[in-house]
């Protein structure tokens, strides 16, 4: 009797994957993404110095922390803007990644800089309401400008990011709710009134960072489905020079085959489009939607006509 041989299992070859390789940065987008960065930083500690601060104003996050602080401590803003980010940007650094971090350090020893020069100039203006209007618009501007090229001027967002992964919260919530605790302190600070006047500020600042992100040529996602479809795509790409895209859908009600047609357009071109639709169909449906960003394509902001 023979005695089988018993063939000893080889593992499956596992195939090596091909390393994702990252896009770096050409020195030429390096030196914009530092002058960008440093000049929003100068603005925002502008704002604060020259309007704020003078005013008993208070911003959110770290920023409107390290005010309450250097009015109790008598010490200058700046001190108080590095060390109490610094932690941030470590933990930044770690769970984020390098290039934010990085990119916010350079703003926050920005901000420092500029608030310790000019934390002996002048208030521009002693009327609160005046301070807070134009403190917020300036400010939102800067921080809009180091959002826009990768960075941050205050670790709030990071501190929010990170509890965000081990909390139901998402990141707004994260930092409205540390904002709201910020802005209430302010009150007991410096009075209600200067609270209220804060709250206003921070909320001038809010719109014009997505203004200042976002720009104003906003663009905006547009559906339209209608029995005039290939007529009224056609005008799009004719009289809006927009390009189109015919999708197949179905009606959930009456299950009939519907074609919808998608593109993307400016801002100041939607009321020229309704007009085009409304003019082939008045009954159409028409949706339009705000977009963010849009990369790719033919589609490019500046062709407004």
């Amino acid at each position: 009797m023979t005695s089988s041989k018993h063939k000893k299992a080889v593992p499956p070859k596992v195939k090596a994957t091909t390393p994702v390789r990252h896009h770096k940065l050409s020195p030429l987008d390096i030196t914009r993404r530092v002058i960008a960065i440093m000049v929003g930083a100068v603005l925002v500690g502008t704002a604060l110095e020259i309007f704020l601060v003078p005013n008993n104003i208070i911003d959110g996050g770290i920023t409107g922390i390290s005010i309450i602080v250097a009015h109790l401590t008598k010490l200058p803003l700046g001190i108080f803007l590095f060390l109490l980010n610094l932690p941030f940007l470590i933990v930044g650094y770690k769970s984020i990644g390098k290039t934010f971090a990085l990119s916010t350090l350079l703003g926050v020893i920005t901000l420092a800089v500029t608030t310790s020069l000019l934390h002996h100039v002048d208030s521009f203006t002693d009327q609160t309401l005046l301070a807070a209007v134009f403190g917020g618009i300036l400010m939102g501007v800067g921080v809009g400008i180091v959002i826009r090229f990768g960075g941050s001027t205050d670790g709030t967002e990071i501190v929010a990011i990170v509890v965000s992964k081990r909390s139901p919260f998402s990141v707004g919530q994260m930092v409205m709710f540390i904002n709201f605790f910020i802005l209430g302190s302010a009150g007991l600070v410096f009075g209600w009134d200067n609270a209220m006047f804060s709250l206003i500020a921070y909320y001038i600042a809010f719109k014009v960072i997505d203004l200042t992100i976002e720009g104003f040529d906003e663009s905006k996602s547009v559906w339209i489905i209608s029995d005039n479809y290939r007529d009224i795509g056609d005008a799009i790409v004719s009289r809006l020079g927009r390009g189109v895209t015919y999708l197949n859908g179905e009606g959930g009600y009456s299950g009939d085959a519907k074609q919808v047609i998608f593109c993307v357009i400016t801002r100041l071109e939607e009321a020229k489009l309704k007009s085009i639709v409304t003019e082939l169909d008045p009954l159409a449906f028409l949706a339009v939607g705000n977009i963010h960003d849009v990369k790719g394509g033919r589609f490019r902001k500046k062709d407004i006509h």
